[in-house]
């Protein structure tokens, strides 16, 4: 007699909502997006990167210019470690998820579970499940990634109130420059008008290419704990970091009396120099 085995999945929560629901319509649009991004790519494959994570009719082109750097190395991913903010529930610390998948209506994307059991070794790590029940900054990167890579496991990783320092000393532990892409996921600057969103936006996109942290405040970035532990990460291992595109949702739709900004950044080792083809 063969045996049961319960699985658990995560199912999504802003399929429908933020992104299409449909798996063709999804499909479609996610190719779209890509097809029509401009932005060169790099002749070296990111070994991290910065996304946002809002309704993809305004951050999806810009998510787009990052996620076509990783096409030419599609089979070399095979593990995403998920980095992003908690929107619904407090949280101290970082939660990841004991599910054995997160679903899209693209399929499922399995978790790779051994990992996350190491990562009980950290006493700021916890399981929990209402955390990432509602959240969005990770789910919708998952799309995206399920259309590029053809087998690939995830973290997901959301964080809370906690020290830079202790999210860098996880995206180390997990360091793989083989086979592992870490996707720190965060909107910018939140409704202000155009131009002064375009100052402060260009700031920190200043900060991130220069490494610089502290020069990185919460009201420029709601996934300013993500980008500043993937920051500290990326001085440790000699990392570069290249602005790929960063505009806001009134160069996306149109308003622009309060608009919410959107960068993608590429981080990668300077040994090998950027393709400067257009």
């Amino acid at each position: 007699m063969q045996m049961k085995i319960d699985t658990q999945i995560r199912t999504p929560a802003v399929a429908g909502k933020l992104y299409p629901n449909n798996s063709d319509e999804l499909s479609s649009s996610l190719q779209r997006y890509l097809q029509q991004n401009k932005t060169r790519l790099l002749n070296k494959k990111p070994l991290a990167m910065i996304v946002p994570h809002a309704n993809y009719h305004y951050c999806a082109p810009i998510a787009a210019s990052a996620y076509k750097q990783i096409i030419p190395f599609a089979q070399e991913i095979s593990r995403v470690v998920l980095l992003g903010p908690a929107h619904h529930e407090p949280l101290l610390g970082i939660a990841t998820s004991n599910a054995d998948a997160f679903q899209t209506p693209l399929g499922n994307v399995p978790l790779d579970k051994y990992t996350i059991q190491q990562l009980s070794q950290f006493p700021f790590v916890q399981v929990n499940e209402a955390v990432h029940h509602q959240e969005h900054s990770l789910e919708v990167q998952l799309p995206f990634l399920q259309k590029i890579l053809p087998k690939f496991r995830i973290i997901p990783l959301v964080i809370g109130q906690l020290e830079d320092r202790y999210i860098s000393d996880i995206i180390n532990s997990l360091w793989q420059e083989d086979n592992t892409l870490f996707l720190a996921s965060s909107d910018l600057s939140h409704y202000l008008d155009y131009t002064r969103a375009v100052q402060c936006d260009q700031a920190t996109a200043n900060a991130i290419e220069n490494l610089q942290t502290k020069n990185i405040h919460y009201e420029q970035a709601c996934g300013r704990s993500a980008i500043a532990g993937l920051l500290l990460s990326a001085q440790k291992h000699g990392l570069q970091a290249q602005t790929l595109d960063l505009r806001n949702s009134g160069d996306t739709q149109g308003d622009k009396e309060h608009v919410i900004g959107y960068g993608a950044w590429a981080f990668y080792s300077p040994k090998e120099s950027l393709n400067q083809a257009p």
